[in-house]
């Protein structure tokens, strides 16, 4: 399902119209109604007023399932059984920008195909 859908039949779970959500939203009804038919993805803030109005999670709105998310923000991100040296690597990169990791894929990718010096 996508979210306009998910929320319609959460909104129609509770018994509300399109209006009465759009106002306890802070919304005009047309907005929320493009929301609903798929014509417009909600920014975060005006999701979770989506979620909190329409008592759903946000994980439901957004058709994840558990696998997908992590149980909460404090369990460490999956990293299964990387080395020191690739969990630093993994680390630095989080900073660094889209433009910067091109360029180091393109780097990795000369050196995998260089002769080994040993």
């Amino acid at each position: 399902m996508s979210l306009g859908e998910t929320a319609r039949a959460a909104r129609e779970r509770r018994g509300l119209t399109q209006a009465q959500v759009a106002q306890q939203m802070g919304l005009a009804p047309n907005i929320y109604g493009r929301i609903e038919r798929g014509g417009m993805m909600p920014a975060v803030p005006t999701l979770r007023k989506l979620a909190l109005t329409l008592a759903i999670s946000a994980d439901t709105l957004l058709a994840l399932s558990r696998e997908e998310v992590t149980a909460s923000v404090e369990d460490p991100a999956p990293q299964g059984n990387l080395s020191p040296e690739l969990l630093l690597l993994v680390r630095m990169l989080r900073g660094w920008s889209p433009a910067k990791v091109k360029r180091l894929i393109r780097v990795l990718k000369v050196m995998e195909n260089a002769p080994d010096d040993e």
